[in-house]
């Protein structure tokens, strides 16, 4: 294990890296080894960790950081903390061998940590593997006061729970079944019953973990300890799932100059609004996101001082199949530093943001940002909910990512 304590400028960043080797033994005879596929009902959800199962993962070899932070006197310890650190995890091709110009940072939605990007609950290849499988460097990370970045600072960090196994069944694993939207009843892709005690979900419903209730100090460390992770590494794609899109927007504001595209699957930043329980229509609407699409400041030409500069207009109809949107009243101020990177959201054709993705799409374009909107149904990828990277035919969608990375870096 190496330790390594660097100072940039007024920034300190610990840095924590560990290296990992594996080594045969001979006289070891390795028991048979079972294939996790699927079809091996004795490899499938928790079971896979025996280790007569066949990770299907790719090898890769791996790192871990902290990036950004900064120390903060304990009185009651008679020391110093470290507050507002990122956990990273960099994964590289066995063999070293990178092959593509930009980096892939992937960020976690809410009750999840950034683990969710490795494997599926039914033990099935990750989008992480894919991107490793094509020569792309992946970083994968924890965002602070969650999972590996939990901080210490407990007062500036309090929690709530994430979610609940009904939550998830409701809005992610069968939402056909509570059948709150029409188009609910198009979901196919979710591996297994998708509700409590089938294994796969069971394994999938035991990753939820707390969220901060402090949105503000988690934004503001992410701006500073994510730019901080890019300058590092240099111009990346930013890929996000639900409201970690929060994340590649706030560091398409803070350092444009650092981000080669803005990949976001079903995002969560509604402008103004969160619909809580993802699966419910004219009810269960809070505000949220004072700027429109962040609890911080982002850059608007003209300038907007403060979110009662920005003018709202809701006159739209609310549907269960098509969700009211907020966007600005007309001449709506533009996002000039978001704007400088490519965006592209996709969406599901059965997931509950299918009735209201519209509305961050909209948002963005009326601000002047170029966005790609892939509904995964009009290019014949049917039957996906909320967390389509982690369905039966997530690797499909991997491959629509990838390609429209390749169509950006030739235009």
């Amino acid at each position: 294990m190496l330790w390594c304590l660097c100072h940039t400028g007024p920034l300190q960043i610990l840095i924590t890296s560990f290296l990992v080797a594996v080594t045969a033994f001979p006289a070891y005879a390795a028991p048979p080894t079972e294939s996790a596929s699927p079809g091996n009902a004795g490899c499938v959800g928790l079971k896979g960790v025996n280790s007569r199962c066949r990770p299907q993962e790719t090898a890769y070899h791996r790192e871990y950081f902290y990036i950004g932070g900064r120390y903060v006197p304990y009185p009651v310890l008679g020391g110093n903390l470290v507050y507002d650190q990122l956990y990273v995890e960099k994964l590289i091709p066995t063999g070293g061998e990178v092959k593509q110009p930009y980096p892939l940072v992937f960020f976690h939605g809410g009750g999840s940590a950034g683990s969710v990007w490795l494997q599926t609950p039914d033990n099935r290849k990750g989008w992480a593997s894919y991107f490793l499988d094509r020569g792309y460097a992946v970083y994968i990370v924890d965002q602070t006061s969650v999972g590996r970045a939990t901080q210490e600072d407990l007062p500036g960090y309090p929690l709530r729970i994430g979610s609940t196994a009904e939550i998830a069944q409701r809005g992610f694993t069968v939402p056909e079944l509570t059948n709150a939207y029409p188009q609910s009843q198009l979901h196919t892709q979710w591996p297994g019953k998708g509700t409590i005690g089938d294994p796969i979900f069971d394994a999938f419903a035991a990753q939820f973990i707390p969220l901060t209730t402090n949105l503000t100090r988690q934004e503001l460390s992410m701006r500073a300890s994510g730019c901080q992770l890019l300058s590092l590494i240099g111009p990346s794609y930013l890929i996000s799932h639900s409201i970690g899109a929060l994340h590649p927007i706030l560091l398409s504001d803070q350092c444009p100059q650092l981000v080669a595209g803005n990949i976001n699957v079903e995002p969560a930043t509604i402008p103004f609004q969160s619909y809580t329980g993802n699966a419910t229509s004219a009810v269960g609407r809070t505000p949220a996101r004072p700027w429109g699409l962040t609890n911080t400041k982002i850059t608007y030409d003209p300038p907007a001082n403060a979110p009662t500069d920005l003018k709202k207009l809701d006159n739209e109809t609310d549907t269960p199949a098509l969700r009211s949107c907020i966007y600005q009243a007309e001449p709506a101020r533009k996002l000039p530093q978001i704007a400088k990177v490519p965006y592209v959201a996709l969406t599901g054709e059965a997931s509950p943001h299918i009735t209201y993705d519209q509305c961050v799409v909209n948002y963005l374009r009326q601000a002047g940002v170029k966005v790609d909107w892939i509904k995964l149904g009009e290019i014949g990828i049917h039957g996906n909910g909320h967390f389509s990277f982690l369905e039966k035919n997530n690797l499909q969608i991997a491959e629509v990512v990838e390609k429209w990375t390749k169509r950006n870096k030739e235009t």
